[in-house]
């Protein structure tokens, strides 16, 4: 079933310019961006999500990033609730909703309106959590082996936030999320979607997730970990564990040095950007575009806004 809503998706590795694309098209087309990051959603968290700038979204307005504080709850479930809310709103004013971002969870839920059995369960997650501070993360990849086995092959065992977040959805749906992939899922979309990937060549993603390190270094990584830690967010939170967020922290507390937090930080990243790629490849809906054929994000939004009138 095809639904009556235009939506635009913009999705990807990350890295690729998704951020910079979604606003030059809102701008292009009459938009407006819904993010669809699992770590934008927190307050306090910028550098190390590479949220854009009041100056960078260019007027464009931006909904659901800086939703909850860092260590407040958040489900897939809940973010389906808002995002859904919020493409109506944009719709209503007469505008394109376009949601962007790289977590693949939150694109799905949305697009094809997961069936989520309630809103989350936060009690749920802190037992995880509890179970994994107690017996440690390879105990909830084993209950993830138990019941998906398709994802836990797919996430390390150290992956908690992930392995956390399957088992939830498994709780709250019966179903694992692996059979969320499968194609006859598209059918009840409550949208009229296009969906738009960006990627481009192995060595020259690396490079950008290189570059993309250092200028979150430069522009004081460091500073807004250590700022997180001192509000007592503690390592263990959901949000601290995010990318960027981990390998800080354990240099701060004396694990590594500087330059060993950094390299690793490389190396997680470049491993991210796998399996959203993974994942995304097997939607046959979208279109991929590589902007290392364009010359800067406004060629890119501008190529997607002529598929949109095809």
């Amino acid at each position: 079933m095809t639904g009556t809503l235009d939506l635009v998706v913009i999705t990807g590795a990350t890295a690729t310019g998704k951020t910079g694309v979604g606003i030059d098209l809102a701008r292009l087309v009459g938009g407006e961006v819904v993010s669809a990051d699992s770590m934008m959603i927190y307050r306090g968290m910028d550098t190390g999500t590479a949220k854009p700038s009041v100056s960078e979204m260019q007027g464009v307005p931006h909904h659901l990033i800086d939703v909850v504080d860092p260590d407040e709850a958040f489900s897939v479930a809940t973010y389906q609730h808002l995002a859904e809310y919020t493409i109506a709103g944009i719709a209503g004013r007469g505008l394109l909703p376009i949601l962007v971002g790289g977590t693949g969870l939150y694109v799905r839920s949305v697009v094809d309106h997961y069936d989520f059995a309630a809103p989350g369960d936060a009690a749920f997650r802190a037992g995880l959590l509890a179970e994994a501070r107690r017996d440690g993360s390879e105990t909830l990849h084993g209950r993830l082996a138990a019941v998906d086995p398709v994802t836990a092959a797919r996430l390390h065992a150290n992956d908690q936030r992930r392995i956390i977040r399957a088992l939830e959805v498994h709780h709250l749906t019966g179903r694992p999320i692996s059979s969320f992939q499968d194609r006859d899922e598209h059918r009840d979309s409550k949208y009229r979607v296009r969906m738009f990937g960006l990627n481009t060549a192995r060595e020259i993603l690396y490079r950008r997730i290189e570059d993309r390190v250092d200028q979150m270094l430069a522009q004081g990584l460091v500073a807004e970990v250590e700022q997180l830690l001192a509000r007592g967010y503690a390592r263990e939170l959901v949000s601290m564990k995010g990318l960027g967020y981990k390998e800080i922290a354990a240099f701060l507390e004396g694990e590594y040095s500087l330059d060993e937090g950094v390299d690793l930080l490389k190396r997680n990243t470049r491993r991210f950007a796998k399996r959203q790629l993974t994942w995304f490849r097997r939607d046959q809906r979208i279109r991929w575009i590589d902007p290392g054929e364009y010359q800067g994000s406004l060629a890119v939004a501008e190529e997607i806004t002529k598929s949109l009138k095809d």
